[in-house]
């Protein structure tokens, strides 16, 4: 399971459901969340939250260029590479956080990643997690 912290920089509101956005070191992650200020406390401006999201949930791009729906878009550099015959594991550099990618080798491969590369890691708003820090 992949872990940032951050803290909560606007909250969007609907009766049952809050649409957060987390400044992660200077970077902007966006989280749904099936609760609101008033049935989740820890959901408020300036609070400090943990956001995980799961490895198979994180995408890699090469060369990714225009618009995309996906709001959580960073860019990070390969730090290491797990390749088995069905999966492959790619390890990030994300300003010096380590940040896990599950893709599929085939994808690996097609892509051409190699330890060093520049790429850009994706994970929907829906994917990402929230829960107050201790």
């Amino acid at each position: 399971m992949n872990k940032l912290t951050g803290k909560i920089v606007a909250i969007e509101t609907s009766p049952h459901m809050s649409l957060v956005t987390i400044d992660v070191d200077g970077d902007l992650f966006s989280s749904i969340v099936l609760e609101t200020p008033a049935t989740a406390g820890y959901l408020k401006e300036g609070g400090q939250v943990a956001l995980l999201f799961k490895e198979t949930e994180v995408s890699i791009a090469k060369g990714l260029c225009g618009l995309i729906s996906l709001r959580n878009r960073f860019q990070a550099t390969v730090k290491k590479i797990d390749v088995s015959d069905i999966l492959s594991k790619i390890f990030l550099d994300y300003k010096n956080k380590e940040i896990v990618s599950v893709i599929t080798t085939r994808s690996t491969k097609k892509l051409g990643l190699a330890e060093g590369d520049l790429v850009e890691w994706l994970v929907k708003t829906n994917e990402v997690s929230l829960y107050k820090e201790a």
